[in-house]
């Protein structure tokens, strides 16, 4: 695959793609599969499968970039969060103090006070509030208005209609219904995947089209594969990463296009649906592959989902773990898309 745009070539590196995909098949062989059970972050087991579905089609359309400005991070229950841990965990706070809540009728109605007021923590310098509570309020209401005109209001009559399809042109699937929504309206879609994985994990949609499965891209993995070279980049946009000069919409689309191009080859030459490998990519760039001080320059080990990692398991065929420059990403920050 090859695109162009502001005189820049971005490509897929096939070769690089499948010596990856080889150092990275018996790491996928370990992952332990997260069902998204855990109470402090989701619906806990058991729940009703209406209102699970609800929860996570709405805490998924806010489900973006959550610091700008400072970082979103603070202690509940003696314990400290960041960033999308911080979001789940007020959302299944709220979902067991007031369940209702996450019903499209509550959603329709939803201020930006309700939603500051939802949002927010104390901490030793103030009340903290995520960052552009007037978008997130938006997308909530969008969402829940259109829920409540074209699927009278029940997110498990949109799962239903999908017929277990990710993508279909005769009666569009699931992704294909998400693109009405606001929330899930990027060409990407990364949140409309992220969501599929939720439901699909907690067993309210079942698809049969795995061949439509992508990885749900967002910075933490365009930021592996610029590292790794799984992509090719000439021209001005490489000049842009390097510089930290931000990228416009159609650059962002292109390159995140590209780069689920590339980890799509990985999952066929692993053998694996991209919604488990995206398990592991987004932990290994989250905890492992960071933005600053990745673990090849640190030397810590890092755990999750199951693994303990020494050293990177691509540190043989890392040109950035040879080398002084780490491409850190692409810098794209006025967008609800991830």
């Amino acid at each position: 695959m090859r695109l162009y745009v502001s005189d820049s070539i971005v490509e897929v590196d096939e070769a690089q793609c499948t010596r990856a995909a080889i150092n990275l098949k018996d790491v996928i062989k370990q992952l332990s599969i997260d069902k998204f059970t855990n109470p402090e972050y989701y619906p806990p087991e058991g729940a009703d499968s209406e209102l699970v579905a609800r929860y996570f089609i709405f805490m998924v359309a806010i489900d973006h970039r959550t610091s700008r400005y400072e970082p979103f991070e603070g202690i509940i229950g003696g314990k400290f969060y960041h960033g999308a841990d911080l979001l789940y965990r007020l959302g299944s706070k709220k979902l067991s103090e007031d369940p209702d809540f996450f019903s499209p009728q509550r959603m329709s109605k939803l201020t930006v006070r309700d939603l500051i007021n939802w949002l927010s923590i104390q901490t030793s310098k103030g009340v903290l509030t995520i960052w552009d509570p007037e978008v997130r309020t938006a997308l909530l209401k969008d969402l829940a208005i259109k829920l409540i005109k074209y699927y009278e209001g029940e997110v498990s009559n949109l799962i239903n209609v999908s017929r277990n399809t990710l993508k279909s042109p005769l009666f569009q699937g699931l992704i294909d219904r998400l693109k009405a929504f606001e929330a899930y309206s990027d060409p990407v879609e990364k949140k409309a995947y992220l969501l599929v994985k939720f439901i699909s994990r907690r067993g309210l949609f079942s698809y049969k089209d795995i061949e439509n499965s992508e990885v749900p891209v967002d910075n933490h993995l365009v930021r592996i594969a610029l590292r790794l070279r799984l992509i090719k980049i000439k021209g001005n946009l490489l000049a842009k990463i390097r510089k930290n000069i931000e990228f416009n919409y159609n650059e962002d689309i292109m390159l995140r296009y590209v780069v689920r191009r590339a980890y799509k080859i990985l999952s066929i030459v692993i053998g694996v649906d991209p919604l488990l490998l995206d398990d592991f990519l987004w932990f290994f760039g989250r905890k492992c592959c960071t933005k600053y001080k990745p673990m090849c320059e640190s030397n810590k080990v890092c755990e999750g989902l199951g693994l303990t990692l020494e050293k990177c398991p691509f540190i043989d065929i890392c040109p950035s773990a040879k080398t002084k420059e780490k491409l850190i990403e692409h810098t794209y920050l006025n967008t609800f898309y991830y």
